[in-house]
């Protein structure tokens, strides 16, 4: 097997905010595994919330993929993720650009789709949110009164400001039908969203989305017991190991390729979550569709999806999986592998 990579800067529809901070483009890191046959295609999305950058992963993917090389057989995973975890260290995203390519790589070899692979059923599928962006208030409106008027559902609304019950009033407002979910990015203190929590079941918010540090979990339990909102845990609940940490403190596991390293990786962590009475959702960072298509396949083994990075995008490389209305339609992939290929946006 050849491998290569490169790195792409793509440009977002508009700025997206949250509480952490303002991006205008995402840079991903693009990764293809040619056999000489077919190629799978994958990409890495780090995030410095997770210790990652462009940077870090362009460093450690030529170790990454001579590993790849050495083991020269898409579908050895037991033998490439133990030889991946040998040369580096951590880095899950980097690690999740080399598996999604080596997942789609596997699939094409059999001519199937990913989700057959996998053994799952394409008509058990979901509806992402779409997510509304920290801005003026009469601007998040207005986005989700566009993102209805799309054929958007459900939406996501992003919090951590001193105007937060504000914006809520405004998206519900202007999208008193859509179902709501709310994140906070860790920024608010365990009484503050408790209260806040409060005001949420009021407007009819679905569930809130980590509203304290993840490095204070006992806060975050604090408020799971008190809130009248289910709590869902991702900046706590990061890999495999953090699902039973987080079980006690939350009502859903958010579950992110990026995050925890890869496709198998993740649905090892949606079992972890089950077998803790958790309900799980399927989340990403703004990502090429060359990520998002793989994640999609694994749709049939969650309750709620969070898969809307690529439409975040003014443009991107890739075509993935067609998301009409936001629902994940696996059933209409008609190629093999992740169904990720070069063009201009989603089917």
């Amino acid at each position: 097997m050849r491998t290569d990579f490169e790195r792409v800067s793509l440009p977002l529809e508009r700025p997206f905010t949250i509480a952490r901070g303002t991006q205008t483009t995402a840079e991903n890191v693009v990764v293809r595994i040619d056999d000489g046959d077919d190629i799978g295609v994958g990409a890495a999305a780090p995030s410095a919330r997770y210790g990652e950058t462009p940077a870090t992963v362009e460093a450690v993917l030529p170790d990454l993929l001579a590993a790849v090389e050495d083991v020269d057989d898409p579908l050895a995973f037991d033998a490439i993720d133990d030889r991946l975890d040998a040369a580096v260290g951590d880095n899950p995203a980097a690690k999740a650009g080399v598996r999604i390519a080596l997942h789609d790589l596997a699939a094409k070899r059999l001519s199937v789709p990913l989700y057959r692979l996998l053994g799952l059923d394409p008509d058990r599928t979901v509806t992402t949110s779409y997510t509304i962006g920290l801005d003026d208030t009469e601007i998040m409106r207005e986005r989700a009164a566009e993102a209805v008027d799309a054929g958007y559902g459900v939406l996501k609304t992003k919090l951590g400001t001193d105007r937060d019950r504000e914006i809520v009033r405004a998206v519900r407002e202007a999208a008193p039908d859509a179902r709501l979910r709310v994140d906070a990015n860790e920024a608010w203190r365990p009484r503050e969203a408790v209260a806040n929590c409060e005001f949420l079941a009021e407007h009819g918010v679905e569930f809130c989305e980590q509203p304290v540090p993840a490095d204070h979990p006992e806060g975050l339990q604090y408020v799971h017991e008190r809130s009248a909102v289910p709590i869902a845990a991702d900046e706590s609940c990061v890999t495999l190991s953090d699902v039973p940490r987080a079980a006690g403190a939350c009502d859903v596991a958010n579950i992110k390729l990026m995050k925890c390293g890869g496709p198998r990786q993740a649905v090892a962590m949606v079992h972890a979550a089950r077998a803790h009475d958790l309900e799980v959702m399927l989340g990403c960072m703004v990502e090429t569709n060359a990520a998002i298509a793989a994640a999609c396949h694994l749709v049939p083994l969650v309750d709620y999806a969070d898969l809307d990075g690529a439409l975040l995008l003014a443009e991107d490389r890739y075509q993935g999986v067609p998301m009409p209305d936001g629902t994940v339609d696996l059933a209409a992939v008609d190629r093999s592998g992740t169904g990720a290929r070069r063009g201009r946006g989603p089917d």
